[in-house]
């Protein structure tokens, strides 16, 4: 059977493209050549099977008022179950959660992470192997973004959530990753360009088969 990686994430897991002129297609999600997880899925060949789970708007446990569904914690059980057995879980989260209705610093974003990792390693979806997984820190947004449905302090409290996100996998004794020096575009700094997908699933695909 293959290696089976589920990759949990928001809309840059799900390859949503903020720049048209960037995707090949000139669409709002970059295509399987472009996305991250068909490259980290052809970089590692057929023993591998990489699975997408990307929701724009995901977050890790922060209910959202507006949108139903969009914490990864309230759907975990179900979403491991569905895709078991898992050899190696890639949770790619933390961007939404900076949203000001959230009101959450990075310490309470990081707090998040850990009590979603707790969730998922107490799914039995892992066969007879103990959990694996791996959080992966996005780049922080950048500096001259500014929109009003993610509100104001998200650019400075998305500066500290890969440390936060690096604490808590240290103590929870899983893997971290940080994705920093992925390219995210400048039309919102926010989003992974073509070259960022790129970059980060060059990354993965060194990391990931010293996992398993």
């Amino acid at each position: 059977m293959k290696k089976h990686i589920l990759c949990l994430g928001d809309s840059n897991t799900h390859g949503y493209c903020a720049d048209p002129a960037d995707c090949a297609d000139h669409g709002i999600r970059f295509n399987e050549d472009e996305r991250w997880t068909c490259r980290l899925q052809t970089a590692l060949g057929s023993d591998y099977l990489v699975t997408e789970e990307g929701l724009s708007g995901r977050t890790t446990v922060f209910v959202d008022p507006i949108h139903e569904s969009m914490d990864a914690l309230s759907v975990a059980y179900s979403l491991l179950k569905s895709h078991e057995v898992i050899d190696l879980l890639i949770i790619m989260l933390g961007t939404n959660d900076v949203k000001e209705r959230f009101n959450a610093n990075a310490a309470c974003i990081g707090a998040g992470m850990e009590r979603l990792i707790l969730k998922a390693k107490s799914v039995d979806c892992w066969g007879t192997k103990a959990p694996n997984i791996l959080v992966v820190a996005p780049p922080r947004i950048g500096d001259g973004f500014h929109d009003a449905v993610m509100g104001e302090g998200c650019v400075e409290k998305s500066k500290g959530v890969a440390e936060q996100f690096r604490i808590v996998a240290e103590r929870q004794n899983v893997h971290f990753l940080n994705a920093a020096d992925c390219e995210f575009n400048q039309v919102d700094f926010m989003h992974l360009t073509r070259k960022g997908h790129a970059q980060l699933a060059d990354l993965l695909a060194k990391e990931v088969p010293t996992l398993l």
